[in-house]
């Protein structure tokens, strides 16, 4: 009965043949995607292994950056603090120059003032002296007169002291013969002055005589006023 029953053909041959080739393609797709995600790993290690050695690099040039800007910063701040001195010694040489220049043109004021005061005394002192030899002319020979009238004569300053004459009256005190009268006569300002005498005089009885003298400018009637008065101050 079974030989009589129909053949069937249900494919079991063709069947296994195709899923023992689907095996082998599946395998082949399982072993290329074991090699892309081990070549992927092993991208990707490299990659991070890259990458920190990036890291560490960059670290290195931050690090070394920062060292830089720190150096940077501390030189910016040095040149700061020196500039700052600069300006500041700037500023006080340029107060120092100012009062120099100051203190220069007050100087020259000075100098050109004292130059002008000392202009002015010398022309005062040329006059004056052009007055004096005028005046010694004009008493050379009356000098003379009153000199061998009055028992006179005339000799440098006892006291060392120039422009000034020590005049020596002789025969003034009539009980001694042998004293002499003295006065010293200053000559070296604009107006005479009696320095000293003896005997001592008193200041009332002999400015009127120098005021006299001054006003006159004659010689000759004060060595005769002031005589007198010498020979009244050996009888006092």
């Amino acid at each position: 009965m079974a030989d009589t029953l129909p053949s069937v053909d249900f494919g079991f041959n063709d069947l296994r043949e195709r899923m023992a080739q689907f095996t082998v393609r599946f395998d082949e797709f399982i072993e290329r995607g074991r090699k892309r995600v081990l070549e992927e790993r092993n991208a990707f290690r490299m990659n991070m292994a890259e990458l920190g050695d990036l890291q560490r690099t960059r670290k290195i040039a931050i690090a070394e950056l920062e060292s830089k800007s720190s150096t940077h910063a501390q030189t910016l701040a040095k040149e700061a603090a020196e500039a700052e001195e600069m300006e500041d010694a700037i500023r006080t040489f340029t107060e120092q120059k100012e009062e120099h220049l100051e203190r220069r043109d007050r100087l020259k004021a000075d100098i050109a003032s004292i130059q002008t005061s000392i202009k002015q005394k010398r022309e005062a002192q040329a006059v004056h002296q052009r007055t004096l030899e005028a005046q010694a002319r004009h008493n050379i020979p009356e000098l003379r007169f009153w000199e061998h009238c009055l028992g006179l004569r005339i000799e440098p300053s006892a006291f060392g002291v120039e422009d000034q004459l020590r005049f020596v009256f002789v025969c003034v005190d009539d009980r001694d013969g042998n004293k002499e009268a003295t006065f010293e006569l200053l000559m070296d300002g604009k107006e005479y002055e009696v320095a000293a005498t003896t005997p001592t005089l008193e200041k009332e009885n002999l400015e009127p005589l120098v005021m006299q003298l001054n006003e006159s400018r004659q010689l000759g009637p004060f060595l005769k006023a002031i005589r007198g008065l010498l020979a009244e101050g050996f009888k006092a």
